[in-house]
């Protein structure tokens, strides 16, 4: 009778165990972590092959962190990343934490424009729980691959109660970045990822979650931008600005009836006269123009080399110019005020 009390009690323990675990949702969208290459010593491969249960049997140990389940919501390589996509993924993020589903998310995302989906949803989801976007830069084919690594280091972030209030982040290769700091830095190396202006908010290695800087940008529900009810989004391009120039771009985008340009401009976000002239053309047919620079770190400032008052133009701060375009669209569903916009990339 004794041994049963107490194998009765063992097996409660290891049940409660097991029930206590998070529950973590891994949101898969394709890119390289699920590539399939011809043999494991060729880089080449194609992106969005394998599915996310096949992904999850690859990364030993996985279960013990949380209670994992797996969604396909795309199967795409992130070159082919879409609006239509990232609105899909804002949707089920805010269903999953509204329905209380899980206590964190992750994401599976080809490196090409992970920066671009983290900062938007960044911007839009509306829960303070973590949601951790991860990848990798060689396919699961491939010798040393390493996206299980990156799988794991990503569910025991989001599994974490010390990532509740941080939002959304980009784990890679054992470091933690903020959503909208983080910027993809080399094309082929493990080491892909980093935050120019920062540096990582923590790390993440051995299951263990350290965390040392904290962003101070608002960022999730803190942001005025529910996209709940927003089928489609203003229309921003963006121009590059390099040596002799023509204006051509910014001249089809008004063409179009973009409602926003982004000039990934030179330095501090400057330009050639045949660039200014284009652009004052744009701002008086209403179109609002935002200053960037392709320049990989550092602010763009206001009133500097350019009379930003007179050209009518706005200024990214310190976003570079695929964000800058997010937070423009995002801004534009609620206003075309320049005063306003301009507020926005001070705050957001």
């Amino acid at each position: 009778m004794k041994f049963l009390s107490t194998l009765f009690v063992v097996v409660f323990i290891c049940i409660s165990a097991v029930a206590q675990k998070p529950r973590v949702i891994i949101l898969a969208t394709g890119g390289t972590i699920a590539g399939e290459g011809a043999s494991a010593d060729r880089a080449a491969y194609t992106a969005g092959k394998v599915p996310i249960e096949s992904l999850l049997k690859a990364v030993p140990g996985i279960e013990n962190i949380a209670t994992i389940t797996g969604e396909q919501i795309a199967n795409v390589g992130s070159q082919d990343m879409t609006i239509e996509i990232w609105q899909k993924l804002n949707k089920r993020i805010n269903e999953i934490f509204a329905n209380n589903e899980a206590e964190g998310i992750v994401i599976t995302h080809g490196t090409d424009t992970q920066e671009e989906t983290s900062y938007f949803l960044a911007l839009t989801e509306r829960s303070d729980k973590p949601v951790v976007i991860t990848g990798s830069m060689r396919p699961s084919t491939a010798i040393s691959a390493d996206g299980p690594k990156n799988l794991f280091d990503a569910v025991t972030v989001a599994a974490s109660p010390k990532s509740n209030g941080k939002g959304v982040m980009v784990v890679f290769n054992e470091n933690i970045f903020d959503g909208r700091d983080v910027t993809k830095g080399n094309t082929t190396n493990v080491a892909a990822f980093h935050a120019p202006t920062l540096g990582p908010i923590g790390k993440v290695y051995d299951g263990k979650v350290s965390y040392y800087m904290e962003a101070l940008r608002l960022s999730n529900k803190n942001t005025p931008f529910d996209i709940t009810n927003i089928k489609t989004l203003p229309k921003v391009g963006i121009a590059y600005m390099y040596a002799d120039a023509e204006p051509g771009a910014i001249q089809a985008f008004v063409k179009e009836g973009y409602k926003g340009i982004v000039i990934a401009g030179v330095g501090n976000g400057n330009f050639n006269k045949v660039f200014y002239n284009a652009i004052a053309d744009a701002v008086k047919k209403g179109v609002v123009v935002v200053r960037s620079s392709h320049v990989g770190s550092g602010r763009v400032t206001q009133y500097d080399e350019v009379d930003d008052k007179t050209l009518g133009t706005i200024v990214s701060d310190d976003l570079n110019p695929q964000k800058a375009r997010i937070l423009l669209m995002l801004g534009l569903t609620q206003t075309s005020n320049k005063d306003i916009l301009q507020s926005n990339f001070f705050k957001y």
